[in-house]
């Protein structure tokens, strides 16, 4: 075989890698939809169940709120459960809730069932990239990540839109009833598809003080978050309190987490890698400014161009469509040439995508905004699937869980903190602001201010692949 040949055959993925990343990403779909429809149905829900706003706020803090609390646990049960029970654990919590908040018969009720919700989704996500990644044995990451990814991409595209037609033609229940077939899907490919894991010789020992610091933490700090938009900013004690006392947990964790050396609830010696570290900051920035662009696209577009709630959803394909035509590419550069640049690339069309919204007029073209779209959606794809890649590289496989449960306990914070801060931003120009597309011109502007940071981080990202 000559070194082509060779070449060629190296990054080609196994086809039972394959199988198991696609079953994995059917499961997915469900809690990503949940998520994108959700946002634009609170204010139904909150007429239906006749709840005020303070109430109907909860309906998505308790899922937020049940996620910080079994994202440090994940990795720990993948190893002591194996994956394959796990993941179908989850998946089962989740139909179990979606069918009892469609069940429901008062906000107090939704809120409760949207918590058995948020369990099985919290679990998800850390346990489909553990499982992936472990099979992959660190093969191929990046062409692994734009799979793994994929759900990711469709559910902003597809969820405004199924959200809105649910909205206007159907049921509110069906908001939650229609996680119901993915999941009966997922369930049944699952248990007939993955792999049975040997759970022997893993660590049975959960490490109940990591875990009594490391939850808490994450639930005190989301919950404090998801208060800045009703106290209209950071500076107040509903925030700081809960902020304050969870940081204060996650210091104590961090200096707990150095010290243990058998079997730690999350294993800090994953942040000496430098690629991990650098990843590690730029998922965080990244989830920040990826989720200001959830909150404020489909507001731009209601407030600022009169569009309806479907019409908006609509309006949105275009980043999608940029998503998907960069997904691959980014995969496979990825691989070949090292996350530095691509993620450079990326970085730098996001930025070009959004700078239209942040110096547009009310009366700008749509085309033009479709197009700036498609570049945004193009920049977020390059970005997201190789900082991801690069946070598994060169590390043993028994770290692979503790590398799943951190990264996605930043995409988290970062997410939350992402939407309170745009929030906050938007809420004050548009109580100083005389015009209402001024104030959305300077909020997006804050958005590229942010992408700029994250371009200190990428000169510490790996810029060709590694042995």
């Amino acid at each position: 075989m000559d070194q082509s040949s060779e070449l060629a055959a190296q990054s080609k993925i196994d086809p039972a890698v394959m199988k198991v990343a696609w079953i994995l990403l059917v499961g997915m779909l469900a809690p990503l939809f949940d998520t994108t429809i959700m946002n634009v149905a609170i204010d139904t829900l909150g007429n239906v169940l006749h709840a005020p706003v303070t109430s109907i706020q909860w309906v998505m803090t308790s899922y937020l709120l049940a996620i910080g609390l079994v994202i440090p646990i994940s990795g720990w049960l993948v190893d002591r459960y194996g994956g394959k029970k796990m993941w179908i654990l989850a998946l089962s919590l989740f139909l179990v809730g979606s069918a009892c908040c469609g069940l429901s018969w008062n906000v107090g009720s939704l809120i409760a069932f949207r918590v058995i919700q948020g369990l099985g989704g919290g679990l998800m996500m850390p346990i489909m990239q553990t499982v992936i990644v472990r099979a992959a044995g660190g093969a191929n990451l990046g062409r692994i990540m734009a799979i793994v990814g994929l759900p990711v991409l469709i559910g902003p595209i597809l969820g405004p839109v199924l959200g809105g037609v649910i909205i206007h033609n159907l049921d509110w229940r069906w908001i939650f009833y229609v996680n119901l077939p993915v999941c009966l899907i997922a369930l049944f490919l699952s248990v007939k598809g993955l792999p049975k894991e040997d759970a022997a010789n893993r660590p049975q020992k959960l490490d109940l003080l990591g875990l009594t610091l490391l939850s808490p933490s994450l639930v005190l700090m989301i919950y404090g978050l998801t208060k800045v938009s009703s106290e209209q900013g950071f500076f107040k004690s509903p925030v700081l309190v809960p902020m304050a006392i969870g940081l204060l947990f996650m210091i104590v964790f961090c200096w707990y987490g150095f010290k243990k050396s058998d079997h730690p609830l999350i294993d800090l010696r994953i942040f000496k890698s430098k690629s991990f570290s650098a990843s590690s900051c730029l998922l965080f920035i990244s989830g920040l400014s990826s989720y200001a662009g959830m909150l404020l696209l489909p507001l731009y577009y209601q407030q600022v161009r009169g569009m309806s709630v479907l019409a908006s959803g609509l309006l949105l394909i275009p980043q999608g469509v940029g998503m998907l035509l960069t997904r691959s590419l980014a995969g496979k550069l990825t691989d070949t040439i090292g996350s530095r640049w691509v993620v450079l690339g990326g970085t730098i069309l996001t930025l070009l995508g959004t700078l239209p919204f942040a110096l547009g007029a009310a009366d700008t073209s749509e085309i033009l905004l479709a197009i700036s779209l498609i570049v945004r959606g193009g920049g977020l794809g390059g970005l997201m699937l190789p900082i991801m890649a690069t946070a598994y590289e060169g590390l043993s496989k028994e770290l692979i869980p503790h590398a799943s449960s951190a990264t996605r306990i930043l995409q988290q914070i970062g997410g939350a903190f992402g939407a309170s801060v745009f929030a906050v931003i938007l809420q004050n120009q548009i109580h100083t602001q005389a015009a209402l597309n001024t104030a959305y011109n300077h909020t997006f502007m804050w958005s590229v201010v942010f992408t700029v940071l994250s371009l200190g981080f990428i000169i510490f990202l790996p810029h060709k692949k590694r042995a």
